[in-house]
């Protein structure tokens, strides 16, 4: 986070992945961290904020270039450690921690309450190392999170990109049947469901698995290449698919999908009534900005014509004529689009 970091903890503008971010693997702080807890030994350590010097007592300024070797060292000693708000100075060393005990604390171990009390009162970043159990807690303004170790995380995500594949050639499946109901005019409201209801589930997954690869650091770099391969465009079909059928209701109806749950998501019924207010068996035509988007036409050209024709079924049943009047000379190559794309389309191939 660089020399940034202080000034974003004192504003309280960093989120939790940026708190992951810095205690993830390949960081000389997670490297400490870890042989701190292969050691045996207990740890709290606080990144400086305004009004550090208020809630620190005895111990000695170290205020030293940060090291790995560094802080185990000074880990050693019973008190708490405060680091700088860059992570690249050792401050002070040994310290007694005297939060504000009125502030409310989940935590029962003396260490942890004062991890969780001093995050809160000062809005800063604590780490607390348990020596007993060998765990590592991040406190973060209201915020709490036990690292998990890395083969763990690891295992998890594996299975997790393993479930998220499945679920990316449903949606193909999915999205290759849409394609043949959009061409032939027989959309059912079921087939638009269907596919947003898969690509919700896929895009809450990809959360699950973003908080992951910033939690593996260096660790998680093939994960996140792979998690970028089985994305690819999911975001912008999305769009287009909501553009296509709710018209200017796109940004209401994607704080309708954000709030689902994952049960509500696979209730197609609940979901058509939901988002639509209708039932999955109802026709629906669509506006044709998806479809017409795979062709060599600029988008202002794509807005002309959807303006004019309305929908993609009237659009398809036009001559080249009306679409001389709109979009003169490329008439020509985009009938030749179109035709290619419907022969692709109802052949079963990817568009």
């Amino acid at each position: 986070m660089g020399e940034e970091l202080r000034h974003q903890i004192e504003k309280g503008v960093i989120n939790f992945l940026d708190v992951l971010r810095i205690v993830s693997p390949g960081t000389s702080l997670r490297a400490a961290i870890d042989d701190v807890v292969r050691a045996g030994m207990g740890a709290l350590i606080l990144v400086e904020a305004d009004g550090i010097e208020d809630v620190i007592d005895g111990g000695f300024k170290v205020d030293c270039n940060f090291t790995q070797q560094r802080l185990i060292e000074l880990c050693k000693m019973d008190g708490g450690i405060v680091l700088s708000g860059d992570l690249k100075r050792i401050l002070y060393s040994n310290v007694l921690v005297v939060p504000d005990h009125t502030l409310p604390t989940q935590e029962t171990g003396t260490r942890h309450k004062a991890a969780e009390r001093i995050a809160k009162q000062l809005k800063t970043l604590v780490i607390a190392i348990s020596e007993r159990r060998k765990k590592v807690t991040l406190y973060y303004n209201q915020s709490r999170y036990e690292l998990t170790n890395t083969e763990d995380i690891l295992r998890r995500t594996n299975e997790t990109l393993r479930i998220l594949e499945k679920q990316r050639e449903l949606y193909d499946e999915l999205i290759t049947n849409l394609n043949v109901s959009e061409i032939t005019g027989l959309v059912a409201l079921s087939d638009v469901c269907s596919v947003l209801q898969r690509i919700q589930i896929i895009l809450k997954m990809e959360d699950l698995l973003k908080k992951a690869v910033v939690e593996l650091g260096q660790e998680g770099i093939i994960v996140r290449m792979r998690l970028r391969e089985i994305m690819g465009d999911i975001d912008k079909t999305k769009h287009l698919i909501l553009k296509d059928y709710t018209g200017n209701s796109i940004e209401i109806i994607e704080e309708k999908l954000d709030e689902l749950d994952f049960h509500n998501l696979l209730d197609t019924t609940t979901f058509a009534k939901l988002l639509f207010d209708s039932s999955p068996e109802s026709s629906i035509t669509p506006q044709g900005y998806r479809i017409i988007g795979k062709t060599s036409l600029t988008e202002q050209e794509i807005n002309s014509l959807i303006k004019h024709f309305d929908n993609l079924n009237s659009l398809l049943e036009s001559d080249e004529t009306d679409l001389i009047k709109i979009i003169g000379h490329k008439a020509v190559s985009f009938t030749q689009d179109l035709k290619k794309l419907k022969e692709q389309i109802m052949m079963g191939k990817k568009v």
